[in-house]
């Protein structure tokens, strides 16, 4: 698929640190470390059964999650390096991976057009936020948090945990952060950083950053890009397929979050926080008495809360962004086909007599739900789709959104509001083949909509 053979590659990994292994002198192994083959052919094979309980996340059949195998190049980076142990938290515990860490970095930066910058990478999305809102919070002890209604669950809970104040500002009928809502908290003075998501983990939906930045800087706040899901679309910006000021905003923002780990084409565990301005190192600054006596400007745990971080990351993401660049021509166009899916699904959706598409898609995120007359019958549906498309002999896996009633009927005002909300059909066109098999989803869908059977 990819024109690879992994097989080959996995085995020159093998090869490659071996020879590495070999410059430093013959040992013996110790005997606790001695497996037997018939012993560990048992226990594999009994790996490989447990590993079939699982979801067809590399084929276009699954269009549920935000999840799909990682790009060959990254999973012979990461088994390559991944054989050494190293650790990027301290230049000493792995002084290659540091070095592939601060290439990489510098390519994201680029990314975003961030000239100076300071970064690292993270084992989530989630932990880059963590670390963007503590700098927050440093820079202004006293002040609160603002992000949209929309955005991802882990603000309010890292507000939480790092006992900031937080404030959820309403959201508009296209999932976007409101501005006038926003501007009504920040002239209350009591907001010192505003989030702002580029791609909701939802819908998919884009805030305005440019109005938001603009608000922000007016206000005397700081404005943080959560970027987790949706930043790599910077690279289609001037593609015309959508606003580009949002994008371009980014670069005068004061930190984004990224996940390559999603867009990137790399396994789980790779995030990554920048900060635009390098002196923002002062607030993670610590000590550790068997740490950092490398000669280094700066290791890498100095500037992050994490501690031990899997060098293997950062080799597979060198490795992949070596081959497909963060450019236009490089991941660009492994995005693009999904952004294009995902336009040619919503007309196909707004054509059907038996789904409807619940508001346009931005990004690559489409969002639908069975065509009935009220929120109940909406929420049964979509469970009923959602269970049974899973069933059968022609499978399609989707996912499921909760969304309020308010937020319902302000896209589809006919819709009876018989319940406080319901469920809809969520799916995330992550997989550029997902394009070449959209008309037999989208039919698919369309019979366990209606209740028939698969052909």
């Amino acid at each position: 698929m990819t024109g690879l053979d992994l097989r080959r590659w996995l085995g020159c990994a093998v090869d490659t640190v071996e020879a590495w292994e070999a410059e430093f002198g013959p040992f013996a192994a110790h005997p606790s470390h001695q497996l037997g083959e018939a012993e560990f052919g048992a226990a594999f094979a009994d790996l490989g059964k447990r590993l079939r309980d699982n979801y067809p996340f590399f084929h276009p059949r699954y269009i549920g999650q935000m999840v799909k195998p990682p790009h060959p190049a990254a999973v012979v980076g990461y088994v390559t390096a991944m054989q050494l142990n190293p650790n990027n938290h301290a230049r000493e515990g792995g002084p290659a991976t540091a070095d592939l860490e601060r290439e990489v970095m510098e390519a994201l930066a680029a990314m975003f057009g961030l000239e100076r910058h300071l970064g690292h990478l993270t084992t989530s999305g989630t932990m880059g936020n963590l670390e963007a809102l503590f700098v927050a919070r440093e820079i202004h002890p006293d002040r609160d948090i603002a992000y949209s209604a929309d955005s991802h669950f882990t603000h309010a809970r890292m507000c939480h945990v790092l006992g900031v104040r937080g404030h959820a500002v309403r959201a508009d009928a296209r999932g976007r952060m409101d501005m006038e809502a926003l501007e009504s908290l920040l002239r209350t003075g009591r907001v010192g950083t505003v989030v702002v998501t580029a791609g909701t983990t939802g819908t998919g939906a884009v805030d305005p950053v440019h109005e938001a930045l603009a608000l922000a800087r007016r206000y005397g706040a700081r404005v943080h890009v959560d970027a987790a899901y949706g930043g790599f679309h910077v690279l289609l910006a001037e593609e015309g397929l959508f606003d580009p000021r949002p994008w371009r905003a980014i670069a005068a923002c004061d930190s984004v979050v990224v996940d390559p780990h999603k867009h990137g084409l790399q396994p789980y565990g790779c995030g990554a926080v920048l900060f635009a301005d390098p002196a923002v190192a002062r607030h993670f600054l610590h000590d550790s008495p068997y740490t950092y006596f490398t000669p280094s400007d700066l290791h890498l745990g100095e500037i992050s809360l994490e501690c031990s971080r899997a060098g293997a990351a950062a080799a597979a993401l060198w490795l992949t962004l070596r081959l497909l660049p963060a450019t236009r021509e490089g991941l660009g166009r492994v995005l693009l086909p999904g952004v294009l899916a995902a336009r040619e699904w919503a007309g196909m959706l707004e054509a059907s007599p038996y789904l409807s598409l619940y508001q346009p898609p931005e990004l690559d995120i489409v969002t639908y739900f069975p065509t009935e007359a009220t929120l109940g019958g909406v929420d049964a549906a979509s469970a009923r789709v959602l269970t049974d498309g899973m069933a059968g002999p022609d499978p399609v896996y989707v996912s499921a959104l909760r969304v309020e009633a308010p937020a319902f009927t302000a896209r589809h005002p006919a819709l009876a509001a018989d319940a406080p909300g319901a469920r809809i059909l969520r799916s995330v066109l992550i997989k550029p083949e997902t394009g070449d098999h959209l008309w037999h989803l989208h039919h698919r869908l369309e019979e366990l909509a209606a209740g028939r059977t698969s052909r």
